[in-house]
């Protein structure tokens, strides 16, 4: 009666679909006949573009496609997706809409806007019967999609191995790479840990060792992503090759080390003989892959299988350097147990202690300190703190680099310590003087305080680098407006700077403390002072001051 009072046959809902939408979807014919005479839109798109044979072939309605097909619906309309109704039902298993839609096409290889075909679609939904009608009708199997990769990529990385099968029976080839990585099947179906695949892959002898454009092989992949550890058994059980190298000079060991599921299979590799101690390109052992991520079990059963524990990379680093750079607190430990030498020079004459200071690491800072200082035979706490690098930096220079508040506390917390502060490295510079050159506004603060309340320490905030730049030059460089007032005030006393510091905001501290001081204008070796790199940085605050 509603189509009697002449209501309209194209209302649109809030998604822009049409009461012929829902009769398509709902499989519901008759209605599809009655709404397409009375004048609806045949070809009418939704706000994803779809149109009613979309719905039909969604809903796997053989009835409302016939009825669809029958008042001419354009079988080669696009959605937003650029998918048409044939790549609708490939990927919902709509067997009979296919068979209703291929004889109304001209060409079954047309590809939606991620390059995919019906085929793509049919094998990595894993739809059997629609691959097979698919192949029955000469698609293309070979056809690369926009991730470039072929049907049978996807078929092994989705695990669906009787499609494989079917693939291969009909010309796929299993050593076909993708045009991005150059992976094979083989290396899909590992990186996704498919073992069905892979036995597949393994019975239609595929070459194992096979190697993509990075020259890994399937047992990398297999290790890096560790989803399945039965892949990597079964790659092992059929003669994979576990000391291959990759472009990096990593074998599937440094994988299984660094990966976040992959301790079960660095014990199979460990335990089919693999190398601990090998070295990639860049000097690394397994042992250092624990150490930048952090995996403790591993790098337990590396030590307990031979691997070397002060073993040093390119840079000179042992796994122990890299496990305080990244803060692992548990690997530290371990290391230290099985012997790792904690006063170890690495890159630039750096100690472990070192990079745990730098980036605030204050719990392995604790326990380095404490493997250097275990007997009353060995340096002091004060003494550990003020071994230098190269450049004469010690741990106070890197904390109050890194504004390791944490860190600095600790150190302080020791006798003999507070001398340190103003140790000055090659440079000529104190912890203080990279404080501010970083804008570490609160390790400044805490340095110069602890050297106010130090009477009997003999210090000068005046005092210049090598390149003659003072205190005042770094914090007007750095933007550390704080910093700046931070330094003017510790030229006075401390009991004015406090009640700067507490009752004033930054800009009005920096302005009554700079007034009639003649470090405001102290020139460097370069002729700046520090107003030169005020107005340089761009730094409004302390130019203003």
């Amino acid at each position: 009666s509603l189509i009697y009072n002449k209501e309209d046959l194209n209302t649109l809902d809030a998604d822009r679909r049409t009461p012929l939408h829902a009769a398509a979807y709902l499989g519901d014919a008759e209605i599809i006949n009655l709404l397409v005479l009375s004048g609806a839109r045949i070809n009418a798109k939704d706000s994803r573009w779809l149109t009613p044979l979309h719905r039909a072939c969604a809903s796997r309605s053989v009835e409302a496609v016939s009825a669809l097909i029958k008042h001419q619906a354009d079988v080669n309309a696009r959605d937003k997706l650029w998918q048409s109704p044939l790549h609708i039902a490939a990927a919902n298993d709509s067997v009979a809409c296919a068979e209703l839609l291929i004889p109304q096409l001209s060409n079954l290889n047309f590809s939606d806007r991620a390059g995919r075909q019906a085929i793509h679609h049919a094998v990595f939904n894993g739809h059997i019967n629609i691959v097979n009608i698919l192949i029955k009708h000469d698609v293309n199997i070979h056809a690369y999609d926009r991730q470039e990769r072929r049907a049978i990529h996807w078929a092994a990385y989705m695990g669906h191995s009787e499609i494989i099968k079917i693939l291969v029976a009909n010309g796929a080839e299993i050593n076909c790479r993708d045009k991005k990585n150059g992976d094979t099947p083989m290396h899909a179906a590992a990186a996704a840990g498919q073992i069905s695949a892979v036995k597949i892959l393994l019975d239609l002898e595929f070459d194992i060792n096979t190697q993509n454009n990075q020259k890994c092989t399937a047992l990398h992949l297999a290790c890096f992503n560790g989803q399945d550890v039965g892949v990597v058994h079964e790659l092992l059980e059929s003669g994979a090759d576990h000391e291959i190298r990759n472009i990096k000079g990593c074998t599937p060991l440094h994988y299984a080390a660094a990966s976040t599921h992959g301790a079960l299979c660095l014990e199979l590799l460990v335990n089919h003989g693999a190398d601990v101690n090998v070295i990639s390109n860049d000097g690394q052992t397994p042992l250092h892959m624990t150490a930048v991520h952090g995996r403790f079990t591993r790098s337990q059963t590396l030590l307990q299988s031979g691997s070397r524990v002060d073993y040093v990379d390119k840079k000179g680093n042992t796994a122990l350097h890299v496990a305080a750079r990244h803060g692992h607190e548990l690997l530290v430990a371990t290391l230290l147990e099985a012997g790792s030498d904690p006063s170890k020079h690495g890159s630039g004459g750096k100690i472990p202690l070192h990079l745990a200071a730098l980036y605030g690491h204050v719990n392995c800072s604790k326990k380095l300190l404490t493997a250097h200082a275990s007997d009353d035979s060995g340096p002091s706490f004060a003494d550990v703190i003020g071994f230098c690098d190269k450049n004469g930096r010690c741990a106070l220079h890197y904390a109050a680099c890194g504004g390791a508040l944490e860190c600095i506390d600790v150190f302080l917390s020791y006798m003999n310590v507070v001398p340190l502060l103003l140790k000055v490295d090659s440079c000529g510079r104190t912890p203080l003087h990279y404080a501010l050159s970083s804008a570490r506004k609160e390790c400044a603060r805490r340095l110069i305080t602890t050297l106010l309340q130090r009477t009997e320490i003999n210090k000068d905030f005046n005092d210049a680098d090598n390149d003659k730049r003072t205190l005042l030059h770094h914090a007007a460089a750095s933007d550390v407006n704080a910093g700046c007032t931070l330094v003017e005030g510790a030229m006075r006393d401390a009991e004015v700077i406090e009640n700067k510091l507490m009752n004033k905001g930054n800009a009005t501290m920096l302005e009554t403390l700079l007034q009639d001081s003649p470090v405001v204008n102290t020139i460097d070796r370069y002729g700046y002072t520090p107003l030169h790199y005020a107005c340089f940085e761009g730094h409004e605050p302390c130019v203003d001051a």
